[in-house]
């Protein structure tokens, strides 16, 4: 958001993002503040490859020249997000909050903005510690939450709000300590923007995300463009279309009126003003969603393949004629992003990961038995 603020010519951020310390890279943000486009990146690397080696400096001498400004981004930061959100409703509603931040760059935000009312917010990893100890990775998926869980299950709380490592993207644990899916926090998030703030825009989704906002996209009459994974595809698209609310499975999401990037904590910030608003639990929340568009079950497979596979598993899922899969029929398939095949009231997708060496297998179905089938059926075809 400081970009925009401070009206500056884009910002390099060094991140690995989820992953371990090796993988840390650049990541441009050019002067709209989002997520750089491929033409960006591209002609990026080829002034990187022209440039000549100059003079070096170390921070000190750079701060005494003037190369280097200093500044806090955090109160204009909070300042913006105070505008976007209603936090004395939040602050007096008196929710049990518990946060990890995953020793990520979001440590002490939630605390912050919330304190002063009703409502208390319990920390837990708000210290930044860029080896996140004791954790595979500081990615706010279910497998990675079983402290703040087990911690909701034993005490009891009104909500959990997981962040990343970078803070753009949320993890919600209900009232009962059970993760809800990015995929129904996405549409809880877009229904609480149609219905209870009466907004209207475009919904813009990430491939392998909700069926569940396509039919909310019909029941408001907004219309809902599907991209490419990566914000990269999805936040020019926003910026297009002027859309109301951007998103991905990875749980990131970003909302009109602020930036086109992900933004985990106005994220969970917007599902406590739903809650406060409603007096909802998450539970009630989601039961809300269900009652508008029906049940939706939804996991995804991470798997490792041999180099060697690659080609073999592209042929595989290319193939044409394919019928069903783990006895259930296909309806029809799109190449939006590796390809996906859909069903009845679902679909299945198979894509390998930009960013990691995998092979992703995601499957939404009406239940998590046709779920279950799904993936076995697609992991028997592909063999892996």
């Amino acid at each position: 958001y400081n970009v925009l603020h401070h009206q500056a010519g884009g910002a390099a951020i060094i991140t690995a993002s989820h992953n371990p310390g090796q993988w840390n890279g650049f990541k441009f943000k050019p002067e709209y503040a989002g997520s750089a486009t491929q033409e960006i990146t591209d002609r990026l690397e080829g002034f990187i490859a022209q440039a000549a080696t100059g003079p070096t400096y170390n921070a000190a001498e750079g701060r005494d020249s003037g190369l280097i400004v200093d500044l806090e981004p955090q109160g204009p930061y909070m300042e913006r997000i105070a505008s976007l959100v209603d936090l004395d409703v939040i602050k007096g509603a008196g929710l049990d909050v518990v946060v990890d931040s995953m020793y990520g760059a979001g440590g002490g935000y939630l605390p912050a903005l919330l304190s002063g009312g009703k409502t208390t917010v319990s920390e837990l990893h708000g210290s930044r510690n860029p080896a996140f100890p004791g954790m595979e990775q500081p990615e706010p998926i279910a497998h990675n939450l079983n402290e703040v869980t087990s911690l909701i299950a034993a005490n009891g709380a009104s909500i959990g709000i997981a962040l990343d490592g970078d803070a753009d993207r949320v993890g919600i644990i209900d009232e009962h300590g059970r993760f809800v899916t990015t995929l129904d926090t996405f549409s809880i998030l877009a229904q609480y923007l149609l219905e209870q703030k009466q907004q209207r825009g475009a919904i813009v989704k990430g491939v392998t995300s909700s069926i569940a906002l396509n039919k909310l996209g019909e029941a408001y009459g907004v219309d809902v463009h599907e991209m490419r994974v990566g914000f990269k595809n999805i936040g020019p698209k926003m910026s297009e279309v002027d859309a109301l609310m951007g998103g991905e499975e990875s749980g990131g999401f970003a909302f009109r009126g602020h930036i086109p990037e992900r933004d985990g904590i106005l994220s969970g910030l917007y599902f406590l003003e739903y809650m406060a608003s409603t007096g909802d639990t998450p539970t009630r929340l989601l039961q809300r969603l269900t009652d508008k568009v029906g049940p939706h079950s939804f996991h995804r497979r991470d798997i490792a393949f041999k180099a060697t596979d690659q080609e073999r598993i592209l042929e595989m899922v290319s193939a044409p004629g394919l019928a069903e899969i783990g006895g259930v029929p296909i309806l029809d398939t799109d190449t939006i992003d590796g390809r996906r095949f859909h069903v009845e009231d679902g679909w299945l997708a198979v894509r390998f990961s930009g960013t990691e060496p995998l092979l992703r297998i995601y499957a939404e179905a009406a239940t998590p038995e046709l779920v279950t089938a799904l993936l076995e059926g697609a992991m028997e075809y592909l063999g892996v």
